[in-house]
């Protein structure tokens, strides 16, 4: 069935799927995607949407209808989150919240066969749920002293006058705290979600090198930090403070993440020969 007669035939149903959207991305766009955490929010939505897409005739060759029972074990919970979420201004309630409404939706019109074959782009889109500040800063806590550490004790190997108390990094006259942005979690969610999208769609059909692949993503984040921190603290030292926190900061934010994607797209290239080992068949 074409995608258009689909949506003239379940337009009631499509409505109201709008009118929990419209609010949940305005929120989200205008709150999680403003910020460092949430720059990967569009593009997750974006490139989700296309997973779904371009497997659209896959999907309606397998279409059955869910079961109700299961449908509404998952739509009235959701929904009840959403007026929850939305009610008292809790954004990651509500946008986890419509995540389970269009999945409840999903197994009602396609099955529990579509959603067993969706199951990485269903779990792909999560990313765009905003996490809560509690989790981000709990954290945080043991990256941002990695980092710093990290950080202070290469410098001052290099001839820096430069020490360390707690989170705040200190070389010659200037004082600078190492803040969740400069930690890595933020570019770690940002990367771990760019790099799964990359993994499914060029080895899907390895989930042994996939998830080998994988284990490289956090030490890569931390290792692009620690270079980002690195040159903050260079910057501060050779230019300034204001030269730092102004438009070389976010520069270097910026450069990081894409050297920490690039750094993974190197890690695979590398591991061309652990590719071809893991996914051989047994004869």
């Amino acid at each position: 069935m074409p995608a258009s007669q689909l949506l003239m035939r379940h337009w009631p149903l499509l409505l109201g799927l709008a009118v929990l959207a419209v609010p949940t991305l305005i929120a989200v766009a205008t709150g999680s995607w403003t910020g460092e955490a949430g720059v990967h929010g569009p593009i997750v939505l974006a490139t989700g949407i296309w997973l779904f897409a371009r497997r659209w005739q896959e999907l309606l060759s397998i279409q059955r209808p869910g079961q109700i029972g299961i449908v509404l074990a998952i739509l009235v919970p959701s929904l009840l989150l959403y007026v929850f979420g939305r009610a008292f201004d809790f954004l990651v309630f509500q946008a986890l919240a419509f995540l389970g409404v269009c999945i409840a939706v999903f197994y009602a019109s396609f099955g529990a066969e579509a959603v067993r074959r969706m199951w990485f782009p269903i779990l792909y889109l999560g990313f765009v749920v905003p996490l809560p500040l509690w989790v981000i800063t709990t954290l945080t806590a043991p990256m941002k002293e990695y980092v710093s550490y990290m950080a202070t004790w290469i410098l001052s190997h290099a001839g820096y006058p430069i020490v360390r108390e707690g989170v705040t990094i200190y070389v010659a006259q200037y004082q600078l705290l190492v803040e969740d942005a400069c930690a890595g979690l933020n570019s770690l969610i940002s990367l771990t979600a760019i790099s799964l999208f990359y993994i499914y769609i060029l080895h899907n059909a390895s989930w042994r090198y996939a998830l080998f692949l994988m284990l490289w993503i956090v030490p890569v984040a931390l290792l692009a930090n620690l270079v980002r921190v690195m040159i903050l603290v260079l910057i501060t030292y050779h230019f300034g403070n204001a030269a730092a926190q102004g438009f070389l900061h976010s520069t270097a934010g910026l450069v990081m993440f894409a050297t920490a994607l690039l750094g993974i797209f190197v890690v695979d290239g590398v591991m061309s020969p652990v590719r071809r080992m893991l996914t051989r068949t047994p004869a």
